[in-house]
């Protein structure tokens, strides 16, 4: 059975960091391109960051560059998103999703919605909050 995990959400207060991580059970994280995307309460989703899998190379969302690092451990098998300087509209569902393509060299933000992206994991709550 495929399977994407996702870990590491909870509360947090505002300017609080959280690390996410993404596991994947029945298949190797290590050829695929990893997205994270979120979910707040009536919003549609939205396309955070992904990090590809030949080269390293990442995109971020304007609303989390220079606060979000998304990073990968092949031989763990896991990819991470370190967020900080958290801040209470980050509130939301945040999934870990898999492609087999690679989109994180488009910098064009609605080209990041997830349509590329064959896996995805259950979600993972962050509630930013004071």
């Amino acid at each position: 059975q495929v399977l994407l995990v996702e870990s590491g959400g909870g509360l947090v207060q505002p300017g609080g960091s959280l690390r996410l991580s993404c596991a994947a059970s029945g298949f190797s994280l290590n050829y695929y391109t990893i997205g994270w995307f979120r979910q707040a309460p009536g919003e549609e989703r939205e396309g955070v960051s992904c990090i590809n899998n030949s080269d390293g190379s990442t995109y971020y969302a304007d609303f989390v560059k220079g606060r979000f690092t998304i990073s990968r451990d092949n031989a763990k098998g896991t990819v991470y998103l370190q967020m900080s300087s958290l801040k209470l509209e980050d509130t939301a569902v945040y999934y870990c999703a898999a492609s087999l393509f690679d989109p994180c060299g488009d910098s064009d933000s609605s080209n990041h919605n997830g349509l590329e992206y064959k896996y995805w994991g259950q979600g993972t709550q962050v509630t930013v909050s004071s």
